[in-house]
């Protein structure tokens, strides 16, 4: 028989073997697909899958591997054993236990049950963007409509024990009404129920939504209270309050967690003043921005927490000093006239480094949402810090470095400190009783310096003014002491909440009432500029006084109004502007739109705005192969530890 001829009985007779599916993409392999779901249960010995949602496997899997040893020594294996960390966190452990799904399918009863395709295609949707980061192809066995079924044909959610006990309500005490609020910790757990709890009673004001995961896979969970939740309203500013960025901090997790109950009681209950805030500000609170450290603090618990353990997060960062060092930049730049030195673009090389997964979910949501203010809350000592909070002078320890807007920050401060009960007490001998002198308010930076901090890079990349709340000398207070920390601090997150309502708002518009976004809102005197939101609204938080305030926008003469804003002025005066077009010719584009900014990583708008050319994303000479062909970074890895080469790991 010639050559070709038998090639094709070849062919024939492997097509005619049952269930054996011939797929060039596995280099030839012959996989069968999924067979019948009869099969005889073993125990689930798998480390990488030891927390999947059930205890017993079957072999061979839908891979065709048979034994244990054969799907611990595959690349498939491997990949997952490690994807938490190629993938730098993210879509972590969701992956994972997907892929268990395959490798180490469910049984029950002597039969095999299959993972839910919509699953695997939400999941794929979501995470395809960190596979095309590091240059590498989807994995061939996360094939969702190969190896996943339809949930009309009996499949199951391979990732309910990571939701499981977050969607399971808990039930009050009896007799107890829903306003009741327990002060008490809160494990992960018990605060998702909370918020979404929370949420749910206030439907009509309040909503839960996750900003990304942390690096054990943890949901970074945020609720929101607005008149209309999810939602941008035109000039209503955007608030946001984030506790426990170090874990061991835990005070302010629990006081934003006892917040959102008290807003939404207080707002059933028709207290004139917590409605009023609602429907006239958008408020996200982010109880913990490092869940993981939490953990390990609380594994120690109140009163036995060392000053250090669980502040950093899993990868052991300190989220506070993992921000892009934009204060250096600015002020290199603050000394040369004619040059912006706001909304500064994040380096290249800045995303050389390790970036935890948490800082990249704030930096993202800060790029989505256009923040007015913000606090961060700690513990460690009883103080409110304000930028900067790195020294003008790197060597210097302590120095006194303000911002542009100092007086501002200052008032923001003081909204804070001044009806805080502890903070205003006269005692020298008492928690915080050395800044007494200062009002209990300090320059970050003359308290003692440090970088990478995010309340420095709030002010520098974006419009948003944080300042950083310091609750109280111990980390991990017992539980008897959480409802006086409450008293303490209740006053003072609802007084401070209520001062993004100073300085003035509006909308910029041309002259046919379209909105200008990025346009550029500048103060005489204050060399801090701010840009409008995509629907042409601004907020510039501004201390009373008079000031000249400027608009300008590539293509557009600019308008300055004179604007005066009186000391016990409570609500932002509106201030709209209407922007004429330049004569015939090129666009004018402002002066100070200094150089081209990277290309940004988390996937958001240049914050230079429109007149920016995106450069390559500054990991493209590390993640695509050069012009000779050669493989990714990672391949190495996978050939020194297999001998199976996963080229369907291969893009090219």
């Amino acid at each position: 028989m010639p050559p070709p001829l038998l090639l094709l009985a070849v062919l024939v007779v492997a097509a005619a073997r049952p269930g054996c599916e011939f797929d060039g993409s596995l280099a030839g392999e012959c996989h069968r697909p999924p067979a019948a779901d009869s099969a005889t249960c073993v125990d689930l010995q798998l480390r990488t899958c030891s927390d999947a949602a059930y205890n017993h496997t079957a072999f061979p899997t839908p891979l065709q591997h048979r034994s244990r040893e054969v799907v611990e020594a595959s690349s498939e294996y491997i990949l997952l054993s490690v994807l938490h960390q190629l993938l730098e966190g993210q879509c972590n452990p969701d992956l994972r236990l997907l892929g268990c799904a395959v490798l180490a399918p469910r049984c029950e009863g002597g039969r095999v049950r299959r993972p839910c395709r919509h699953v695997c295609e939400g999941l794929r949707e979501a995470c395809q963007p960190a596979f095309d980061a590091i240059d590498m192809a989807w994995p061939y066995f996360l094939d969702c409509h190969r190896y996943f079924k339809r949930e009309d044909e009996g499949c199951y959610d391979p990732l309910e024990k990571l939701r499981g006990g977050l969607e399971a309500d808990e039930a009050l005490p009896s007799g107890l009404p829903p306003t009741f609020i327990r002060f008490s910790h809160h494990s992960y757990a018990q605060m998702a129920r909370v918020l979404r709890r929370t949420a749910a009673r206030c439907a009509h004001v309040a909503r839960t939504y996750s900003i990304g995961r942390s690096f054990d896979g943890r949901d970074l969970l945020v609720i929101e209270f607005s008149s209309r939740p999810g939602q941008h309203e035109l000039m209503e500013p955007e608030v946001k309050l984030i506790g426990n960025i170090h874990g061991n901090e835990v005070a302010g997790r629990e006081m934003l967690i006892y917040l959102t109950q008290y807003l939404c009681s207080e707002y059933l209950l028709g207290n004139p003043r917590i409605q009023r805030l609602l429907n006239t500000t958008r408020i996200h609170l982010l109880p913990s921005m490092n869940p993981d450290g939490y953990e390990v603090a609380a594994a120690e618990g109140a009163g036995y927490n060392g000053w250090t353990s669980g502040r950093q997060n899993a990868q052991n960062l300190d989220l506070n000093r993992n921000f892009p060092d934009l204060t250096s930049e600015y002020y290199q730049l603050a000394g040369t006239r004619g040059v912006r030195s706001d909304h500064i673009p994040i380096p290249e090389h800045y995303w050389w480094g390790k970036v935890a997964p948490e800082t990249k979910a704030i930096m993202k949501w800060m790029q989505t949402i256009p923040f007015v203010l913000s606090a961060s809350l700690h513990g460690g000592d009883l103080v409110v810090s304000y930028p900067f909070d790195f020294s003008k002078h790197p060597q210097e320890e302590k120095m006194f470095s303000p911002t542009p807007d100092e007086k501002m920050f200052k008032l923001l401060s003081r909204a804070y400190a001044e009806v805080h009960p502890m903070m205003m007490d006269r005692s020298e001998n008492r928690c915080g009783g050395n800044f007494l002198k200062r009002g209990s308010i300090i320059n970050g930076a003359d308290w003692y310096s440090f970088t990478g901090g995010m309340s420095d890079f709030n002010y520098l990349h974006t419009n948003c003014f944080e300042i950083t709340v310091e609750l109280g000398c111990v980390k991990f207070p017992p539980e008897e002491a959480l409802y006086t920390i409450w008293q303490h601090n209740k006053e003072s997150l609802l007084n401070f909440v209520e001062t993004v309502h100073r300085g003035i708002k509006g909308v910029v518009t041309d002259k046919y009432g379209k909105p200008v976004k990025n346009a550029r809102i500048l103060v005489k005197g204050i060399r801090h500029d701010i840009t409008t939101a995509p629907d042409g609204d601004y907020w510039r938080l501004l201390p009373p006084g008079t000031h000249i305030v400027i608009a300008q926008a590539p293509g557009y003469a600019r308008v300055i109004k004179k604007v005066i804003i009186p000391a016990r002025m409570k609500r932002a005066g509106r201030v709209d502007f209407i922007l004429q077009p330049l004569g015939v010719g090129p666009k004018n584009f402002l002066p100070g739109l200094r150089r081209t900014g990277p290309h940004d990583p988390l996937g958001g708008a240049s914050p230079l705005g429109e007149g920016m050319e995106p450069n390559p994303d500054p990991l493209q000479a590390r993640r695509q192969p050069s012009a000779g062909g050669s493989k990714p970074w990672w391949w190495s890895y996978f050939t020194s530890l297999s001998s199976h080469r996963p080229r369907w790991l291969l893009k090219y």
